[in-house]
């Protein structure tokens, strides 16, 4: 590892680790901070879920680090052994994941039926130049900074924006979730292929806490559009919550 060209070995911030703790009732908590090339993120989220270890946050620490790595923290929640066999499938990607080739994305071909991609993920969007944009606020959420009602356009939304073609597009997009939500939300976007790229917060103090989480996919749109949707789907579920002020966006 280099920062800006300067040897960096692993006890400068390159090496992952987990922790266990005792509850007071004698169960155990996990926690724990992984260090992956941006190849291995997806990969490894998706082993952490499929054997019910949480993601918590995706980061970087550094910048000008060559390669470029990204930080995962995870948690679990049960008995030590258990913890450690659920963990163990993430763990054994690191270092063992392929880079992807993509191919150039092609300049022909059908241009977005935004009318389509609209009508699947239910909500209208807006057309700027070479993307179409859906921005969705989170009304269930009544939050406020200093008595001002902060809403979709402050920054409480969440968005997918395509560009290229029908049959071969991208999406990128801005998730806003509660905490019960980032699981599920994870899940639905790993088992629709799309990669999640950073989870994190966007303000301080606000009540509820909101979690933000980008993503990014490629594929035929509407394929884009589904994944979007099935993650748009897990939001909600449960009571509105209510806050009197939110910090600063």
């Amino acid at each position: 590892m280099t920062i800006q060209g300067v040897p960096t070995p692993t006890p400068f911030g390159f090496g992952g680790w987990l922790s266990l703790t005792k509850t007071p009732e004698g169960a155990d908590v996990m926690m724990g901070d992984l260090v992956l090339l941006q190849d291995e993120v997806n990969p490894v989220m998706s082993a952490l879920l499929d054997n019910g270890i949480e993601v918590t946050a995706l980061h970087n620490h550094f910048f000008w680090d060559e390669p470029h790595v990204y930080y995962m923290h995870v948690h679990g929640f049960g008995k030590a052994g258990d913890l450690a066999r659920r963990v163990k499938p993430g763990l054994d990607l690191i270092g063992h994941v392929r880079p992807p080739t993509a191919a150039p994305m092609s300049a022909t071909g059908t241009p977005l039926d935004t009318e389509k991609l609209a009508k699947i993920v239910g909500h209208p969007g807006e057309q700027t130049g070479a993307v179409f944009k859906i921005t969705v606020g989170r009304d269930d959420l009544v939050m406020k900074d200093h008595g001002a009602v902060i809403n979709a356009r402050m920054g409480l939304n969440t968005w997918a924006a395509f560009v290229g073609t029908q049959e071969d597009a991208a999406i990128a997009g801005d998730i806003a979730m509660l905490e019960n939500e980032v699981t599920p939300v994870l899940k639905a976007l790993r088992k629709n292929g799309l990669d999640v790229v950073a989870i994190h917060h966007h303000m301080t103090e606000e009540q509820p806490l909101v979690i933000f989480l980008h993503y990014w996919g490629r594929g035929p749109a509407e394929k884009l559009a589904i994944g979007f949707t099935a993650a748009l789907g897990e939001l909600g579920k449960g009571a509105p919550a209510h806050a009197d002020h939110a910090g600063s966006h």
